[in-house]
This record gives structure tokens, sequence and C-alpha cells, in this order.
């Protein structure tokens, strides 16, 4: 009998690493189909110093299931998450695009939401606060709330106020007493890393005000399989969704799901904008649209997830062809991006320091470091030219074009690219 979704409410007091549940996130059955194995991982973002050389790293299992209840897309085995959030490396100006995304996402919402000065726009999982400031220069009041405590420091010192805390009923109390309700509450890229989703969304509510809306971007799961982004299933993401489970999960909540957006970030994601249920916002066609086509599509039927990884195994095996030939020709390799997606991506496709030589990544925060589990040395990208390896793999693939626009160089003295998905290609 695995332990209760609660368990990890207070994870320390605890003192477990990772557990495994029994029933589904969204509606609590318990009739979930296991559609997609994937290899046991470390932390996605565990990399740590060279001189740490000889420490191991436990691996996890990184499996997917479908709940035959409401069809939500989830892992069952949810890792302690102050072993990835306390001390987390990620910040939002790292990933390109991202700024220019949330400018235009905060004009987007003060377009539609008319607001008054010194409105309270709350951010659950703010990060550095990108998103925030940008309402913070329209006049509104903002409050971040995020774990990763050195993070929240340089927000708050940056002027985006930021409290280094996981959100909770408790402290959407706090919140409320201190700031009173929040007109809107927003969440990027939060829900698919929470697990007892219920208590977090009871947090959302309470500290909405009673016409607020809440407002949520995530992966789009319908995406993510169009468009091969399996390696964006990693220990931090525990739910991949799609809009049914959602409709159904906020209707619990005596909240409504009343418009969905598409946005091209992550590998594709949605918008949603959530009211209490019974609000003045109408329930936008969209909605049943999305839904319509999600259950065409086979959306919510094992059979589609053994034909999404029969797909990308068969480019799996063509790439490991190409390296294994490279490394028979006594060719270097390096690798392009050190970022959590990569993790699960060396480790489904079975690529280790037999092939890579070592990996580049433009985050300083990476520069020196080991890859997770695998211990792959990474570099500045300026070892490109001071390694000359003969081949890149472009391990952060989704952003394949800009690597290789930024290295126009490389390829002119003779170097050679090579793009793993949507199926392996080598440019030079």
């Amino acid at each position: 009998m695995s332990q209760s979704a609660d368990t990890l409410n207070n994870p320390i007091e605890h003192n477990v690493d990772c557990y495994k549940r029994d029933t589904c996130r969204l509606c609590g059955s318990q009739n979930l189909d296991l559609v997609m194995p994937l290899p046991a991982t470390p932390i996605a973002d565990g990399y740590f110093s060279i001189e740490r050389k000889d420490e191991s790293q436990a691996c996890y299992a990184l499996d997917l299931y479908l709940c035959q209840g409401c069809g939500l897309v989830h892992l069952c085995d949810v890792v302690n998450p102050e072993l990835i959030y306390r001390q987390y490396l990620y910040e939002t100006t790292t990933s390109p695009g991202l700024v220019a995304h949330f400018q235009k996402y905060a004009d987007d919402v003060l377009s539609r939401i008319k607001l008054s000065p010194g409105s309270l726009v709350l951010e659950i999982g703010s990060n550095d606060g990108t998103l925030l400031n940008f309402f913070r220069g329209r006049g509104l009041c903002v409050l971040g709330v995020d774990p990763a405590r050195e993070i929240a420091q340089r927000a708050t010192q940056a002027g985006v106020e930021t409290w280094p805390e996981f959100f909770s009923v408790d402290l959407s109390e706090r919140i409320k007493h201190q700031k009173g309700p929040a007109d809107v509450v927003i969440a990027n890229n939060v829900m698919a890393n929470i697990d007892d989703l219920d208590s977090f969304i009871k947090g959302v509510r309470n500290v909405l005000s009673p016409q607020g809306i809440f407002i949520f971007e995530t992966g789009y799961w319908v995406d993510s399989v169009h468009n091969l982004v399996f390696d964006n299933v990693y220990h931090e993401h525990i739910s991949y969704f799609s809009v049914k489970p959602l409709v159904t999960f906020f209707k619990k909540h005596g909240m409504e799901l009343i418009c969905v957006d598409r946005t091209p970030t992550k590998g594709g994601s949605i918008r949603g904008t959530v009211q209490v249920a019974g609000g003045s916002r109408k329930v936008e066609a969209c909605v049943l649209e999305f839904i319509e086509t999600e259950i065409r599509e086979g959306f919510y039927r094992p059979a589609m997830y053994k034909e999404f990884a029969g797909n990308i195994n068969c480019q799996k095996e063509k790439l490991l062809g190409l390296l294994r030939r490279l490394k028979a020709e006594s060719k270097t390799i390096a690798g392009y991006g050190a970022s959590h997606s990569v993790t699960t991506f060396l480790y489904y496709f079975g690529i280790t320091g037999q092939f890579l030589d070592f990996i580049v990544d433009d985050n300083p925060r990476k520069h020196n470091t080991l890859s997770p589990g695998l211990h792959v040395p990474v570099f500045a990208s300026e070892a490109i030219y001071e390694k000359r390896p003969d081949y890149i793999l472009i391990l952060a693939w989704r952003f394949a074009e800009i690597v290789m626009k930024k290295h126009q160089k490389y390829l002119q003295d003779n170097g050679h690219f090579i793009t793993p998905l949507p199926t392996p290609r080598l440019h030079q």
C-alpha cells in the first residue's frame, strides 16, 4: 500500500525521498494503466561539481500512467519536492524567448481583464519575478511565492516581493490577511509539479477575490505527443495535462474553466482561465472544442501511447546507429544543452559517456559540472572552439535553429551538427 497523497506536505518530517501513490491526483480513481515506461533517472537538474565525480546519485522510476477515471496522464512516483526545489537552479531569464513571452502574457491578461490600480496580482511559482515585474510596471501590486530561497531573495531585492515558501491553504490565509484577496492568481508551469492539487486549488480559491480569476499555463500533453517532446517527462513534472481532465477537476472544486488558449512554449502549452463557478464570465466554445479533439485523437485510449513510444524508439535506433558509426570512425562528439529535459533524453536514448566526450551549455550555472547520473562533464559553449569536436549533438533539440545560427563559425570550420528529433539529421 502506498503512502497517502498528503505525505509530502511536510516532507522533512516524514523524511522520504520518494513515494508511489496508487490513485489519480485529479479524481482519486485507482483505475490506472501503465501506458509508457521510461528509464529511471536521477533528479533532472541534479548537475553537480566535477570534484564530486565519484559520488553516485539515486535514480527514481519515471513511468507514465493513464487514469481511466478522468483521463489524466501522470507519474505515480513522486520525488520529495524539498530535494528538487530548495536549491533550484533554473531561472526564467535563461530560457530562450521566455522573457518576451511573459511580456506579451501580461499585456494579453490586462487587455482582457480590467483591473484597478493597486489590484493584487499573486503568482505561485514566480521564480525570478520576470512576469510579475511586467504587472508591477503597470501600477499593480504584486506578490510572488516560490520555495527556491536564493531565487526568491534575489527577486525581492530586485523589487518583486517574493515569499520563499511552498503554496498551501494556510499560506493563502496569511496572504489574504496581510495583502488582501487577489484579483488575479497566476501559476505558470506549476500545476504539473504539484502532487496534492486538491489542497493547491483550495488555496487558490481561498485567496481569490469573488470576481477574481485564476490563470495557469502548463504543458499541453496533446502537443507534447504531436511534437515528440517526450523529454519534458521528468520528476519535476508529475502531471501531463489535457483539457478534459482539468474541466472535471475544477468542477469538483466549485470552479469552472472558461477559456483555453494555445501557446508555443515548452514544446506546446495551454493557458487556462478559471473563475468561481457561476461567475460573470461565460464559458467559451474553445473549451469543448479542445475536449472533442482530444477524444477524437485517442488521448484517453492506451493504444495511442504504444504508437507514441514506437515512434520515439524508431528515432532512437536511427540516432544510435549514427553515433555508433561515428565513434567507430574515432570521431569526437559533444552534446549541446544541459537542461532538465536532457537528462530524460540521455537516459531514454541510452546515450552515455561512451558516445559523448563532453557537453556544452550557455548557462554559467552549469559550467564545470557533471550531468546527472551519467556524469558527462559540462563546459561553457566556448569549449566548442577550444576542444573542436568533430560533431555536436544538439540535446536541446527544440532550440536547434537558435544554436546553429549562433555557432555558424563552427560549421564554417568544418564542424557538423546533429539534430536528433523529429528525426536524426546531419547539418554541415
